[in-house]
């Protein structure tokens, strides 16, 4: 009878739980400050640890900004990253959210259009749709543009 409760409320809390993605109570104010300044801090569980590695290295010209930090927060952010990194794979050279298995998997019904819209502009630009993404929660029912939610 246990296994079956448990069974049955594994079934219920998963999903619900894997939208959701918040920051660790540990995140240092470098990655809130630096990487928040110009898109979502994202949740480190969203890269692997060697993808972290990989774009951190690159920060000089991360997708066409200079996004280089001193050698200092550069570690703080690095070994933070890396502590609480997840195993996606598969998100390219240089490593991009959006090209993940599951980032992939929870967006392949949403038109090419939406991309292009003007509130949304980029894939990466999570908190366009997801209202709470800021608080880690990238429910679907919680999506802000009503064409989206249907």
């Amino acid at each position: 009878m246990k296994k079956l409760i448990f069974a049955l409320l594994a079934a219920f809390t998963v999903p619900a739980l894997a939208d959701r993605l918040p920051l660790p109570a540990d995140t240092p104010a470098s990655y809130r400050d630096e990487c928040g300044s110009c898109h979502l801090a994202y949740p480190p569980a969203l890269l692997s640890a060697g993808e972290w590695k990989r774009l951190l290295a690159g920060l000089s010209d991360h997708f066409g900004s200079d996004a280089a930090v001193d050698a200092t927060q550069q570690r703080e952010i690095a070994a933070f990253l890396t502590r609480h990194a997840g195993n996606p794979g598969a998100a390219g050279n240089p490593p991009r959210i959006t090209r993940t298995a599951r980032f992939v998997r929870k967006h392949d019904e949403i038109p090419a259009r939406f991309w292009r819209d003007p509130r949304v502009r980029s894939p990466a630009n999570c908190e366009a749709c997801h209202t709470r993404a800021g608080e880690g929660r990238f429910s679907e029912h919680e999506i802000g543009i009503a064409e989206l939610r249907e």
